[in-house]
């Protein structure tokens, strides 16, 4: 069956990973056996034995997700978040497949692969919107860097032996300055990342909030808060201690000299998921973390 060029769904996938690389082959098997069209970046290609009917494009840009109705990312957290890239500049719906560890944001495991061509091929799938925050950086009442995130910018001391100061401001009003290893500034998607990591709470997805998490802090009062997702939080590196750094999703980054500000609001732009199922995060925590539940009976019937 030929390709159909009006569906076309774009493959990434972690190709230094055999486990990816056998994954692609069975998805790209499966979509062209149903007449999807698919397409590949050509640098993952030459890692990949794929059939000629796959599309090659050169240059990883945006642009090259034109047309497509699905991006399939196969990998771990990291190769996901590089995939909420794509997803996020063209719009396209991103179907995650977790070949990592714990994999919040895929939809499916590797054990499920032929029904994510089954769901793919039969349009069987919903499309939900995540919140991201546009990220700010000042100094000297200059605007130096702008970035985004899904899951969290991440402000944090750049040498070990020396404390970050900083003081912490929400909706243009002070809260409190402390010393930290860093603060955590996250969405409800990224509550299971890096902000879980440093003792953030886990945020359900649909609750809209912004969270506010340090790392590591000498102070009496240093705890999460959570805000509205409609503040404005900010980040203030205190003019006379070294220099900090800004991390945006653990892959972009820039160097915060004293003194700089970063300010983090809700994003103009949301990442769209693709979901395949509708079973509740609560299920999705406790298989992910593999949580003890064993004797619950449930509410009387």
């Amino acid at each position: 069956m030929r390709p159909n060029p009006a569906r076309t769904v774009f493959l990434l996938a972690h190709t230094g990973r055999p486990a990816a690389v056998r994954s692609a082959e069975l998805v790209v098997k499966g979509l062209l056996l149903a007449g999807l069209g698919v397409r590949v970046l050509e640098a993952e290609a030459r890692d990949l034995p794929l059939p000629e009917e796959v599309e090659l494009v050169r240059e990883a840009t945006p642009q090259c997700l034109d047309g497509c109705e699905l991006l399939i990312v196969l990998g771990g957290d990291g190769t996901l978040l590089r995939g909420a890239e794509f997803a996020r500049a063209s719009g396209v719906p991103m179907l995650g497949v977790n070949l990592g560890r714990v994999g919040f944001l895929a939809e499916a495991e590797r054990d499920d692969l032929d029904k994510v061509v089954d769901r793919v091929v039969k349009r069987a799938y919903d499309v939900e919107e995540r919140m991201t925050v546009d990220v700010v950086v000042h100094r000297n009442g200059d605007i130096v860097h702008t970035d985004w995130a899904l899951n969290e910018a991440a402000v944090q001391k750049v040498s070990a032996e020396r404390m970050l100061e900083v003081v912490l401001e929400i909706d243009g009003r002070p809260v409190t300055g402390f010393g930290c290893d860093g603060i955590v500034l996250s969405t409800p998607t990224g509550s299971t990342a890096y902000a879980f990591s440093a003792g953030g709470p886990v945020v359900w997805p649909e609750v809209e909030a912004l969270l506010m998490v340090p790392i590591s802090a000498h102070a009496l009062f240093a705890k999460p808060l959570v805000t509205s997702p409609d503040s404005v939080l900010a980040v203030e590196v205190l003019p006379h201690v070294p220099p900090g750094v800004l991390w945006c999703d653990g892959r972009r980054t820039v160097e915060l000299p004293p003194g700089a500000r970063v300010e983090v609001r809700r994003g103009a732009v949301p990442v769209r998921l693709a979901r395949l199922h509708h079973a509740s995060f609560t299920d999705r925590l406790v298989a992910k973390f593999a949580l003890p539940v064993s004797g619950w009976r449930g509410a009387p019937q």
